[in-house]
């Protein structure tokens, strides 16, 4: 299915809002939200204070994790008649480790324009003012609240030669940090929180030195993770240290013999025969 965003049809429109300074949001967000016939927020407490503060006057629905499904019935209602409807979380944008995917899945499902605004995120400034890397990066957004299946999370990732970004909340933040230490080492980390607030800060070191130092940290806060500098790319890698890699990430033989072909574009009977030879 091809979309034309703006041909006029009922539209689903993201809308990103400030994760602190208010400042921060667009003009074609402020238009988005006086323009569109209901917004669905996250906290309605919340997206009321952000339209008071902008002269805005429109209906809210709330519309959060614990209620997206029910709302999708609604959601078609209000397209079926033509009209548009846009979608907040508190803050930042929607999707994002937060509240929308089910309404965005559903208005595409039937055949609905779903357009993104860009506007305020915490991910990217974090990554750029981290000074870890100008280049490739993951995204893995929160980690799992149990410390054992985190751990497990950490392991699958640990491998991984690009730095990572992930959400953290305060009161979890040094339990996380020693996660790190434990699984991925010693690694160069970047501590980001507040930002575009008044108290925005960036701590950069160690994991080791930043648990000797960071205590009760509060606010919104992004880890970003150096990359595995010890990884070598496949160029490299022998294929056999190539198939072995992807052995201990948790792949059977078969399945990493096909994905080593793969990436060298050679025949897959071709490694094989090399990982086997003698």
């Amino acid at each position: 299915m091809i979309q034309k965003s703006y041909d006029g049809s009922p539209t689903l429109y993201i809308v990103p809002t400030p994760i602190g300074n208010l400042e921060d949001i667009t003009l074609r967000a402020l238009n988005i939200l006086k323009e569109v016939d209901v917004i669905f927020a996250e906290d309605t407490r919340t997206t009321k204070q952000l339209l008071n503060h902008f002269k805005i006057n429109n209906k809210l629905i709330s519309s959060h994790l614990y209620n997206e499904n029910q709302n999708e019935e609604k959601e078609i209602d209000y397209l079926k008649q033509g009209k548009n409807i846009a979608v907040v979380s508190d803050r930042g944008t929607p999707v994002i480790s937060d509240p929308g995917y089910i309404l965005v899945k559903n208005a595409i499902k039937n055949g609905y324009n779903v357009v993104c605004l860009p506007g305020p995120t915490a991910l990217i400034p974090a990554f750029v003012m981290s000074g870890l890397s100008g280049g490739p990066f993951l995204f893995y957004g929160f980690l799992n609240n149990k410390e054992s299946k985190r751990k497990k999370e950490l392991e699958n990732i640990k491998n991984y030669p690009y730095p990572i970004a992930i959400y953290e909340a305060p009161h979890r933040l040094i339990k996380t940090l020693n996660n790190i230490y434990e699984i991925l080492g010693n690694r160069k980390i970047a501590i980001v929180r507040e930002i575009s607030k008044k108290y925005e800060e960036v701590i950069r070191d160690n994991v080791e030195n930043i648990l000797k130092t960071v205590e009760n940290l509060k606010g919104e806060i992004v880890i970003i993770i150096d990359g595995n500098k010890e990884i070598k790319t496949f160029d490299n890698l022998s294929i056999q240290e190539h198939i072995n890699l992807y052995i201990e990430d948790g792949l059977t033989k078969n399945e990493a013999i096909k994905k080593v072909a793969k990436e060298r574009n050679v025949p897959k009977s071709t490694i094989y025969n090399e990982y086997h030879k003698k």
